[in-house]
């Protein structure tokens, strides 16, 4: 995405947000389109962000754009929405890229890899660093260009059965776990499993996995993971920023007229917005309540968080020998990673350290 286009696209959302959609927008054809959601309904935050894009392409087009919003699992299988908008199933999808990393290691890069971005470093790869131009390079191999569809922040580290205190105990492990953190999990002794997102409690309650990673508290909650697993984790070292994306079919998007595409631009800035703020809101009474239920709070132990990051970085050294795709985007992420952190450790973490040591 251009810099000055994205810019334009935000301000053009203020504007019809306000009413004043210019007239133009009225003399365009009636389009329908279909979004296949790769998350549940119930979960109104990750799920929720579809629906606040779609509520705005309609508004800003006075309701001759709309959009349907379809649950994971109910025009297709959650993981299978890349392959709907690939093939023209579907026109849209709302996802987490990493969940495609078995299609090529690349899609990881769009959302999130251990020891990677925080939420604001991201963005800011994506709008002004060289992300979406690199992203986007990489999605036309799928017939895909993609859209900021969110972000979670950082996010928590798990539940477990039993507690986690040293790096012994993830050995033999079985956790439920997304993206590049199960080749990580993987290498340093434990058992990666794919789980959709609606699936996830009742493979915990059964005892088939021992583990499970989703997103924070507000989410977690809702899923009743506290109730079968005692032992909630921190931080989560795989998904320091998670990125969603909004995937849209080329030839559909290609159809669209200049205004629409504006349109497609400016939603997606809003529901980006929307799903961050919702996080940050909606995390903190939700853990309050759940240590207040009993759920014991554990930071990983450091022979864990320095063997995944010792793992993390050489896993990304051989990717950058096999697969041109992944080398190409690593390189410029890991150079805007090493400017942020330096920037971030004088200013956010000093400032952060200081706060959070305050009784407020």
């Amino acid at each position: 995405m251009e810099r000055r286009s994205f810019v334009r696209g935000a301000g053009l959302a203020g504007v019809l947000a306000a009413g004043a959609a210019p007239a133009i927008v009225h003399a365009q054809a009636n389009i329908r389109w279909r979004l296949a959601s790769s998350f549940p309904k119930s979960l109104d935050t990750i799920f929720g962000a579809a629906e606040v894009f779609a509520k705005k392409v309609k508004e800003m087009s006075s309701g001759k754009f709309e959009i349907s919003v379809h649950a994971g699992g109910e025009l297709m299988p959650p993981f299978g929405v890349v392959d709907g908008v690939q093939n023209g199933t579907v026109e849209m999808a709302h996802t987490a890229p990493y969940y495609f990393f078995g299609k090529d290691e690349t899609f990881g890069l769009g959302c999130a890899i251990p020891f990677g971005l925080n939420s604001r470093q991201m963005t800011a790869w994506m709008v002004e660093g060289n992300g979406m131009k690199l992203m986007r390079e990489f999605y036309k191999n799928y017939n895909i260009i993609n859209f900021m569809g969110g972000n979670t922040g950082a996010q928590m580290g798990g539940w477990y059965r039993k507690e986690v205190k040293t790096l012994a105990d993830i050995k033999g492990m079985k956790m439920r776990i997304g993206g590049f953190g199960g080749k990580v999990l993987e290498r340093i002794g434990g058992v990666p499993q794919s789980i959709p997102g609606g699936e996830i409690y009742s493979a915990l309650e059964k005892g088939t996995i021992d583990a499970a990673e989703w997103v924070g508290p507000y989410d977690d909650q809702k899923l009743g993971f506290n109730k079968v697993a005692g032992f909630y984790n921190y931080p989560g070292w795989w998904e320091g920023g998670p990125q969603l994306d909004f995937y849209i079919n080329t030839k559909a998007y290609d159809g669209l007229s200049a205004e629409y595409k504006a349109i497609i631009e400016a939603a997606s800035a809003v529901a980006h917005i929307d799903m961050q703020g919702k996080y940050d809101a909606k995390n903190p009474a939700a853990l309050k309540q759940l240590v207040g239920a009993g759920t014991k709070l554990v930071r990983f132990p450091k022979d864990v968080m320095d063997a995944a990051f010792k793992e993390a970085m050489a896993l990304y050294s051989e990717l950058s020998g096999k697969n041109p795709n992944w080398k190409k985007v690593y390189e410029d992420f890991a150079n805007f990673r090493r400017d942020q952190n330096l920037w971030f450790r004088f200013a956010e973490a000093g400032f952060d350290d200081f706060m959070q040591q305050q009784k407020l």
